[in-house]
């Protein structure tokens, strides 16, 4: 089991810039004053030590708090090798589950809506656990988005994704409405 003290035997590591340095040698790559570990096809920075693959972002929490998490550790910004310490929060996977980037699908540019070609109305949703909860149908997406962003919030939503398409689509809206006006 990896301390904290023998981390801070093996490593440096800088909260501002998220990077680990290599204090002593530990295995073949690493080599003093260098930058530890690399970039996982995953976008996650691993660092081996004793023989053992670590998440930077674990990593992190050990080094400034002496725990690696029971939960996941959460990328606020969603880049998974930004780990600087501000960057990184301990999460649940529900809340990991809704800071996640848009599906490649989304043909609307907001998270949880759709529009329903037929009727001509924009469909909002959220999920719940693990049920989609429908929340209405609008003739106007930002009708639609305002729902959602309301969702959002009476969820805790806000807590785990601070990049909410919805809420990013009301301001671009609202200022876009504002100059049109003008």
């Amino acid at each position: 089991m990896l301390t904290q003290e023998r981390l801070k035997e093996l490593l440096s590591y800088d909260p501002e810039t998220g990077i680990f340095t290599w204090l002593e040698a530990n295995g073949p790559r690493a080599v003093v004053g260098e930058r530890a570990g690399g970039i996982h096809h995953s976008g996650y920075r691993y660092i081996q030590i004793d023989n053992v693959a670590y998440g930077a972002h674990r990593l992190a929490f050990l080094y400034v708090f002496g725990y690696l998490p029971e939960n996941e550790v959460d990328h606020r910004d969603r880049v998974r090798h930004n780990n600087k310490f501000l960057n990184l929060r301990e999460a649940t996977r529900q809340c990991q589950n809704r800071n996640c980037g848009m599906l490649r699908n989304n043909t609307t540019g907001v998270k949880g809506i759709s529009y329903e070609a037929p009727t001509g109305k924009w469909t909002a949703y959220i999920s719940v656990g693990k049920k989609t909860k429908k929340l209405g149908r609008f003739y106007d997406i930002l009708e639609a988005a305002y729902h959602r962003f309301a969702a959002e919030s009476c969820l805790g939503y806000p807590e785990c994704d601070i990049n909410s398409s919805a809420k990013q689509f009301i301001e671009k809206r609202t200022i876009l409405d504002h100059w049109v006006a003008m």
